[in-house]
């Protein structure tokens, strides 16, 4: 007689969540970007990465070369990575809302996550949540947080459940450590 068990297909059927990472690089100026595509359960599908330098940043406002970049950046991810995510987190201390809100447009939920702790800007178009496993999070959503019941909502649940809201943040920028040559601290 088998041993009875219930498949978690319908987790797959969730599709996949993007976690955007936009951080200044250490030498010589500029930018560099990752897009990191996990399944519900937080396996990896897929990591796309990107640099900028931005020449001539006398010529720049510094408000304006961030915004340029995370919008060249974006872009330059968004057109080759070959998973479509059913949502897209980025850290709301790192992306700022105008690039959603208003520079990039996307089908998918856009949702800037931040800790409770910190203090983090939102725009008037953005919906903000909270959540509460297992840390207290802001959630930025825009153009609104995902309806109960569809699927978009189900994988940001799952996804909370599992704590794959912020963590997936490290794992692309380590991803981003590896692909240009820096060093790591040891494994914890």
């Amino acid at each position: 007689m088998p041993i009875p068990f219930r498949d978690a297909d319908e987790l797959e059927e969730l599709g996949a969540a993007a976690y955007l990472t936009i951080v200044p690089r250490d030498e010589g100026g500029g930018f560099e970007g990752a897009l990191f595509v996990i399944n519900a359960r937080g396996e990896p599908l897929e990591f796309t990465y990107n640099r900028l330098d931005v020449p001539h940043t006398f010529l720049w406002r510094e408000e304006d070369i961030r915004r340029h970049v995370q919008r060249r950046l974006v872009a330059s991810l968004f057109s080759i990575c070959p998973v479509a995510p059913s949502v897209i987190f980025c850290r709301a201390d790192e992306v700022s809302s105008q690039l959603f809100c208003e520079d990039i447009q996307v089908t998918a939920p856009v949702c800037r996550v931040a800790p409770a702790s910190d203090i983090a800007t939102f725009a008037g178009n953005e919906a903000q949540e909270s959540a509460g496993t297992p840390e207290a999070l802001n959630l930025f959503w825009f153009p609104g947080a995902p309806a109960e019941s569809t699927t978009e909502r189900r994988i940001v649940d799952e996804l909370a459940q599992r704590g794959l809201l912020l963590e997936p943040f490290a794992r692309a920028k380590a991803g981003l450590d590896e692909v240009y040559g820096r060093k790591q601290g040891p494994a914890p």
